[in-house]
């Protein structure tokens, strides 16, 4: 069985150190500068993969069905999360439709669908293909996924609109909701922890 490195380095500073044995809830800081090292990864590693298929299921959800419907003086309107991207660029605000468009569609389905493709040969005791550079490019991701920002827009918008027009919430905010909390979960399994699953973890264990 190959064994996790007997070393760890400080992203900040570099500094070397012995890697501590960790208990459950652990964390290993720099002794240095105080940037986190590592935490134990407790049993997560066990529920990250089925919260990431769940996960990716309520973000088709989410993407593609209406967010809400309006209806005022006789009119209907709704729209998707990809409608309003392209409702946006439409209306002359490329930059804003550009953000939605990459902070919650493009870099949050990026990070499930990398973490898919990296857990599944982990699961069966073999990394896959360039899996240095795939952990590298979700810790890379993680700060830019800001699903959770543009729920608390939808809600504060349909507060606002409840007072001038009928609003139905669609199916689409309420995946949002449970794929928040879900999103939450995932991420709290740091990447780094995949390399000691890669170097430690037979699979189904």
């Amino acid at each position: 069985m190959r064994e996790v490195p007997d070393t760890i380095a400080c992203p900040s500073c570099d500094a070397i150190f012995h890697r501590a044995q960790l208990n459950p809830r652990d964390v290993a800081h720099c002794q240095r500068c105080g940037t986190e090292l590592e935490r134990h990864a407790g049993t997560l590693h066990r529920r990250v993969l089925p919260l990431t298929l769940a996960s990716l299921i309520l973000f088709a959800i989410a993407s593609l069905f209406p967010i809400v419907s309006i209806e005022t003086h006789g009119l209907h309107s709704e729209t998707t999360l990809v409608g309003a991207v392209f409702v946006l660029g439409a209306e002359g605000m490329a930059p804003v439709a550009l953000l939605v468009l990459v902070t919650t569609l493009l870099f949050p389905l990026l990070h499930l669908c990398i973490l898919i493709w990296v857990l599944v040969p982990l699961q069966r005791g073999r990394r896959t293909l360039g899996f240095a550079g795939l952990v590298r490019i979700m810790q890379s991701l993680r700060p830019w996924g800001m699903i959770e920002v543009f729920l608390l827009g939808i809600l504060v918008a349909v507060i606002k609109l409840s007072g001038m027009a009928t609003v139905v919430v669609g199916p689409a905010l309420w995946a949002f909701v449970v794929l928040t909390v879900l999103l939450t979960m995932v991420l709290a399994f740091d990447p780094r922890g995949l390399w000691e699953m890669a170097f430690d973890r037979q699979p189904g264990t």
